[in-house]
């Protein structure tokens, strides 16, 4: 399998399990939030992973990623451990948008400005 190939198979499994999350989180945040309706969902949602199967994943967000949805599939969690875990999940990622050679990018500006 070329390197194209591996990473789009990555890209595909990092969406599909993206869609999940955002499934999840949107039946988990439900007012009046049912445990079966819930796991028939996630058992529905399951479906987005039958085209393509797992891959190995890198960055810790993504490994956290893909343990919250088998945490879903287990059907084992409460309500309130699965809500936890996605935002636990939702702070990584948005720590994570910040890019480190931005930051680096402003602080070598201001040197050469004599800031």
């Amino acid at each position: 399998m070329t390197k194209n190939e591996e990473k789009a198979l990555r890209v595909k499994y990092l969406r599909n399990l993206e869609k999940f999350f955002n499934g999840a989180i949107s039946a988990l945040k439900k007012e009046d939030f049912d445990k079966t309706k819930f796991e028939e969902r996630m058992l529905k949602n399951a479906k987005f992973f039958e085209k393509n199967p797992a891959v190995n994943l890198n960055s810790t967000y993504a490994k956290n990623l893909e343990f919250f949805v088998n945490a879903c599939l287990d059907f084992s969690k409460e309500k309130n451990e699965l809500l936890n875990l996605a935002n636990a999940l939702d702070k990584q990622k948005k720590q994570g948008e910040k890019k480190e050679k931005h930051k680096n990018y402003l602080s070598c500006r201001g040197m050469l400005l004599g800031n």
